[in-house]
C-alpha cells in the first residue's frame, strides 16, 4: 500500500492545522517547501506568534517529507523535536524549508527552518522520526 498524500494539501481537516496557517508548496522525501502565514490568531498574550506554532510547523512539515521519503508501505511518526525559537513574531508570511540530515531504513532525522522571505530565520528545528508500517485497510493507526 502506498502512503496517500491527498489529505496533505490543503491539510485543512482539522481545527489545529486551519489555525497554523501553514500551506505546503512542494512535498518530496528530500525537500518539503511551504509557507506559514501568522499573525494574531496565533499570538500569545504578549502579542507575538506562539513557539508552539513553530514546532508544530516543524513537526507536520517534517513528518509529511519523511513519510514520503519512507514510503515502501511506511510512514514517519516524530520521535524527538527541538525547536529553536530565534526572533520573535507578531505578523508575517514566512518561508519554510524541510531537507533530511539522515534518512535510513529505520529512522529520519529532519532540519526545518523558517525565515521572513529572503531574510532572517524566526525559527529552526530538528525533528527525529521513526518508520512505522502504514496501517491495514479500515484500520486506527
Amino acid at each position: 500500500m502506498r502512503l496517500d498524500l491527498s489529505a496533505v494539501q490543503p491539510m485543512r481537516h482539522s481545527l489545529f492545522m486551519q489555525s497554523m496557517g501553514l500551506t505546503f508548496d512542494t512535498i518530496a522525501g528530500d525537500r518539503v517547501t511551504a509557507h506559514l502565514d501568522v499573525g494574531a490568531d496565533q499570538h500569545t498574550p504578549w502579542r507575538v506568534v506562539h513557539g508552539g506554532v513553530f514546532a508544530a510547523v516543524v513537526e507536520s512539515v517534517a513528518s509529511v517529507g519523511a513519510s514520503v521519503a519512507a514510503d515502501r508501505g511506511m510512514y514517519a511518526v516524530g520521535l524527538n523535536n527541538c525547536t529553536d525559537f530565534l526572533r520573535p513574531v507578531t505578523s508575517a508570511r514566512l518561508d519554510v524549508l524541510g531537507i533530511p540530515i539522515q534518512q535510513s531504513r529505520t529512522q529520519q532525522l529532519w532540519l526545518v527552518t523558517m525565515a521572513y522571505p529572503g531574510g532572517k530565520d524566526v525559527a529552526r528545528g530538528q525533528l527525529r522520526l521513526q518508520n512505522v508500517p502504514l496501517p491495514a485497510e479500515g484500520a486506527a493507526p
